[in-house]
């Protein structure tokens, strides 16, 4: 991943904080840290599909954060001082998690539509929509998922041997 041109290319990076079926993304949050790129990490709002891409000020930041019902670290609904991420310079980047992935860019995820909601709202950001590229492990990639007129493929799918 921290190879990849897009991620070297970037400084403006949201990543998900990995749940533990997902590919573990602690090493690439200190990588976007020590080569001095930005980092966003989302924050979802319960009972709606609407999610924020948050600054962190550094990956020691991560253990001031929430613990949600959903088992998933991020800012608290009060974190009122962090910077979102479209309403500055947007993002270059997005690392994706995801449960199933086809080979045309189609991702399943867990069914509440948080970052093809914000995808969209990336698309109206003056930046324009960043790369996208899912981090999976292979027995995720299927030969194809289902998919809804709401869906935002992505760009890249990044796994093992791929």
């Amino acid at each position: 991943v921290i190879a990849h041109p897009k991620y070297q290319e970037s400084k403006r990076i949201a990543i998900f904080l990995s749940m533990p079926d997902e590919v573990q993304t602690e090493e690439i949050i200190k990588d976007i840290f020590k080569q001095g790129k930005e980092c966003f990490i989302p924050r979802y709002k319960p009972q709606s599909n609407h999610m924020d891409m948050l600054k962190l000020s550094s990956a020691e930041d991560i253990s001031s954060l929430a613990l949600t019902s959903w088992n998933i670290l991020q800012p608290s609904d009060d974190d009122t001082a962090r910077e979102e991420a479209l309403a500055g310079g947007g993002l270059d980047l997005i690392f994706m998690p995801g449960l199933g992935f086809d080979r045309k860019g189609n991702r399943l995820g867990r069914g509440k539509g948080y970052y093809d909601t914000y995808l969209e709202k990336c698309m109206k950001h003056p930046r324009g929509k960043p790369y996208t590229i899912a981090l999976a492990f292979r027995e995720q990639i299927c030969e194809s998922v289902p998919v809804t007129e709401n869906d935002v493929p992505i760009d890249e799918i990044l796994y093992e041997d791929c």
